[in-house]
């Protein structure tokens, strides 16, 4: 999962991943998520659906939502059991709803915020592996989807400062900076120093949460908030960009503007990922599709020497030097 489409939600109306809830509960003024269904009784709303892993409910104005899912099941995948179980259906739609409801999933699973996202990375980093060891089927899954695409990445990122736009929840980043690579603050991006890495992402929260479980990993990891189409660094700033699983969440014309400013600040090279798909997922925000035709389009536009290849989906990979 991708759930890349977090970005744009979180931003836009404050969910703060690391906000104080009660153990095995998280509420706001959508949602409320419970680990385990409540028991029935006069008080308890019928479900208006079971699934395999969650019950849903309706409390008034909130969508309350019980789920089974135990700490060794929380990982990344969380987003295609919501996406196959309650948003492909129609019992549940819209992005908001999905971001909010994702992140209660999370935060009643285990409890304390720091436990329970470390949790969630700490699974979700280990079947990446996994699946390097050994490839498994996409289907459903977020995390066997996006190992290759991973993969892929890390072999085509040359040596040097490393700029990764439209984070999220930074897998990639992470994965980055666990080869060893040393970190470097962003208002000093312009220093060589050999495999540094910095995470960007429009969602403050994320930013803030991938910062906290860096640290708590003992990684070095920077973070930036900021419009991956406006990056307040210089000219130059990083060897290398990446916008992995990025442009099919925004129109043409900010995807574009996006590519733009990655090859004003990369010194080396950009190299851009997407999906193939005949339709856009809403349900992970996509809003448009790409082909091999498109991506080509997109690298004539740039005047930079370019390659199209597809892996795992669509790449571009613009040369800047």
């Amino acid at each position: 999962m991708s759930v890349t489409g977090l970005r744009s939600a979180i931003a836009a109306r404050r969910i703060d991943p690391l906000a104080p809830c009660p153990n095995g509960a998280y509420a706001d003024h959508l949602v409320r998520v419970i680990r385990d269904s409540p028991r029935t009784g006069d008080a308890t709303p019928r479900p208006i659906v079971r699934t395999e892993h969650f019950t849903l409910r309706r409390r008034g104005r909130r969508v309350e939502l019980g789920h089974s899912l135990r700490p060794e099941q929380l990982d990344n995948d969380l987003a295609g059991l919501l996406a196959e179980e309650l948003f492909a259906p129609g019992w549940l739609s819209g992005n908001d709803v999905f971001e909010r409801v994702f992140t209660g999933v999370v935060r009643s699973c285990v409890d304390g915020a720091l436990p329970a996202w470390t949790t969630f990375y700490d699974n979700t980093l280990a079947r990446i592996r996994e699946c390097w060891r050994t490839p498994k089927p996409a289907g459903h899954s977020s995390i066997a989807g996006f190992a290759p695409v991973y993969r892929h990445t890390l072999d085509l990122i040359v040596p040097g400062t490393v700029l990764d736009m439209g984070s999220c929840f930074g897998f990639l980043p992470l994965l980055l900076a666990e080869r060893g690579e040393r970190g470097v603050r962003p208002d000093r991006a312009r220093e060589r120093r050999p495999h540094a890495v910095i995470a960007s992402d429009l969602a403050q929260g994320t930013m803030r949460l991938l910062d906290t479980v860096a640290r708590a990993r003992g990684l070095p990891l920077d973070t930036l908030v900021c419009d991956a189409a406006r990056v307040p660094l210089p000219d130059g700033s990083v060897d290398v960009v990446t916008v992995i699983h990025v442009l099919e969440h925004l129109e043409p014309r900010h995807g574009d503007a996006l590519v733009t400013e990655a090859l004003r600040l990369a010194r080396q090279r950009v190299v851009v990922a997407v999906p193939y798909e005949d339709e856009p997922t809403a349900a992970y925000g996509h809003v448009r599709c790409f082909d091999p035709g498109r991506l080509a389009a997109l690298g004539r536009r740039t005047g930079h020497r370019f390659s199209v290849a597809s892996c795992h989906g669509g790449w571009l990979v613009l040369d800047v030097s």
